[in-house]
């Protein structure tokens, strides 16, 4: 599958490997999985930015190459592993981190790469339970053509490096529309429209997308009144209030918003998958 990120990760692997670049690409799972996990590079509006699992293999590929073993043998008969501190850690320092847990390190990265390659006998992190040490799976990093082994474990580093540096960007982009936000009461009516709509665009950030969905919707709620009780002669007046569930991307189970006092839930999307409403 070809999406924008991947031009940027053929484009490092023809600067590194020249001509057989392609064939690399092609026959390296590790690269189609890192394909597959880079899409959010395209901004769409229910992207996810899947750090957790592109991070673990970064800082165990980052541990792999800082002690040469792209250039010498026995990593995993002579090297007694990366430890798990040192790799959680090191997660934290990298942009968009620091709430990294040790899901992917653990069980998500080969989870996951198995359900996109069933076939696959390798996946990418092994690990020692007793000593609780890891090492990357050198298999997925040496790809043979011709007679002649290619490493491409500083190429995949590079890839993430790109695919954090677009983030970042588009980060700051988001940052800045969130400053327009605030300066909406200064536009006329037209424009504070033109720009609102503008940030429901399928192709928009999924946290603005969700931050405007809110707006709107406690927006059109605020003045609202509910009145209720047990019998007609003794009614109570209820403000409906509004309320976001977590942070935006959180494995909330799809519940955004939540209503009082009516416990109306509600879930934005764009989306025509419907059988999500189903669950």
């Amino acid at each position: 599958m070809e999406h924008a990120f991947t031009l940027e990760i053929k484009s490092i692997l023809q600067k590194t490997f020249g001509d057989i670049a392609k064939t690399i690409f092609e026959k390296s799972l590790l690269l189609n999985y890192l394909n597959e996990k880079t899409r959010s590079a395209e901004r769409g509006s229910k992207s996810r930015g899947a750090f957790a699992n592109l991070y673990a293999i970064f800082v165990l590929l980052e541990d792999y190459l800082k002690n040469g073993f792209d250039k010498k043998d026995g990593y995993t008969t002579e090297y007694e592993g990366a430890v798990f501190g040192d790799l959680s850690a090191r997660q934290r320092q990298l942009p968009f981190g620091e709430k990294l847990q040790n899901h992917a390190l653990n069980n998500r990265v080969n989870a996951e790469f198995l359900k996109f390659f069933p076939n696959s006998e390798s996946i990418p992190i092994l690990r020692n339970l007793d000593t609780n040490r890891y090492w990357f799976n050198e298999n997925l990093l040496k790809i043979e053509i011709e007679n002649t082994t290619y490493n491409i474990a500083a190429v995949v580093i590079q890839s993430i490096d790109k695919y954090i540096e677009v983030k970042q960007h588009l980060f700051l982009d988001f940052i800045k529309k969130c400053e327009e936000l605030q300066s909406l009461k200064n536009k006329s009516s037209k424009e504070a429209e033109d720009f609102i709509s503008s940030l429901l665009a399928p192709n928009v950030d999924a946290r603005l997308f969700e931050i405007v969905s809110y707006a709107i919707l406690k927006s059109f709620y605020h003045d609202q009144k509910i009145y209720w009780g047990f019998s007609p002669e003794h009614l109570q007046a209820e403000q409906l209030q509004l309320y976001k569930t977590g942070r935006t991307n959180a494995n909330d189970g799809g519940i955004d918003f939540v209503m009082r006092p009516l416990g109306r839930f509600f879930q934005v999307t764009e989306t025509l998958d419907f059988k999500k409403y189903f669950l």
